[in-house]
C-alpha cells in the first residue's frame, strides 16, 4: 500500500514534467505476466497506436483459453484518438459484452477490475496513420463481438492450423463481427502499421501479440510486434 506522502510526490513529479497523472504509471518493459512491479515507474503518456492487454483473472475464461491453447492475457484493445482529440480504447467484447465499443481511456484504465499491460509504439505513429485508426474505429464500434467464432476456438474449426492460418486468417477489413485481437490487428493493418501479407487477425490471440511468440508455427515465423512496439509494460494507477 503506497503512503499518502509517496502518492503526493509522484503526482507532483508528474505535474512538473507536463504528464497527466490521471493516466497512471507504467512499469519497466518485460515479456511476462507475473504482475511484478518492475521499477522505476514512468508516467504513462498514451498515444494512438498503444495496444492494451487486460486480464481480470476470471477462472472460466482462463480455463477456456487454456483449452484453446491461448492463455493469459485474455483481452486486447487499441488506443485511438477521436476527431475531438479524446483518447479512447477500441475493444471488441469489452467486459464480456457482445459489442465493439469506444471507451474513454482514462476511465477505462481506472475502472477495469484486473491487471492491464500496455505495448507502446517505439516511435509515435504519423498523423495520417492515426487518422486511419480513427476511421476504422468509428466504423468498427457499430459492429458486434464474434460470439460464435470465440466458441469455435476450442474446437477443430478455428483458424489456427498451419494451412488454415495461412488461408483463412488473412485480414478482411471491416467485418460485422470481431474478436478482440482481430479488431486490433485489422485496425493496425488498415492504418498501414502492420503488413497485410503476413498479419493474420483471425488466427492471432492476445497472447501472441503480447509475447511475440506463439505455438502457431506460422505466427511464430512471420508475426512479431517488435521492434515497432516495445515490450509490454504493466500499468499502475
Amino acid at each position: 500500500m503506497q503512503s499518502p506522502l509517496l502518492i503526493c510526490i509522484l503526482l507532483f513529479a508528474g505535474s512538473r514534467d507536463g504528464a497527466d497523472p490521471g493516466y497512471g504509471k507504467l512499469c519497466q518493459p518485460a515479456y511476462s505476466v507475473d504482475e511484478a512491479v518492475r521499477l522505476p515507474l514512468e508516467d504513462y503518456r498514451p498515444q494512438a497506436g498503444d495496444i492494451l492487454f487486460f486480464d481480470d483473472h476470471d477462472p472460466v475464461w482462463q480455463f477456456l483459453f487454456n483449452i484453446a491453447g491461448a492463455g493469459r492475457p485474455m483481452h486486447a484493445g487499441l488506443v485511438v484518438r477521436l476527431p475531438n482529440g479524446e483518447l479512447n480504447s477500441l475493444e471488441a467484447g469489452y467486459n464480456d459484452s457482445i459489442y465493439v465499443k469506444l471507451l474513454p481511456l482514462k476511465e477505462r484504465l481506472h475502472e477495469f477490475p484486473g491487471v492491464i499491460w500496455v505495448r507502446r509504439p517505439a516511435a509515435p505513429i504519423s498523423a495520417e496513420q492515426s487518422d486511419r485508426l480513427t476511421e476504422f474505429a468509428l466504423g468498427a464500434c457499430k459492429q458486434h463481438f464474434a460470439v460464435c467464432r470465440i466458441l469455435l476456438q476450442i474446437g477443430p474449426l478455428r483458424c489456427r492450423g498451419p494451412l488454415r492460418t495461412y488461408v483463412l486468417g488473412k485480414p478482411r477489413g471491416m467485418r460485422h463481427f470481431f474478436l478482440c485481437s482481430e479488431c486490433v490487428l485489422e485496425a493496425l493493418v488498415y492504418a498501414g502499421l502492420l503488413d497485410a501479407e503476413t498479419t493474420r487477425p483471425g488466427a492471432t490471440y492476445p497472447r501472441d501479440m503480447f509475447f511475440d511468440a506463439s505455438p502457431n508455427r506460422y505466427l511464430n515465423r512471420h508475426f512479431k510486434m517488435a521492434p515497432m512496439w516495445i515490450a509490454p509494460q504493466m500499468w499502475q494507477p
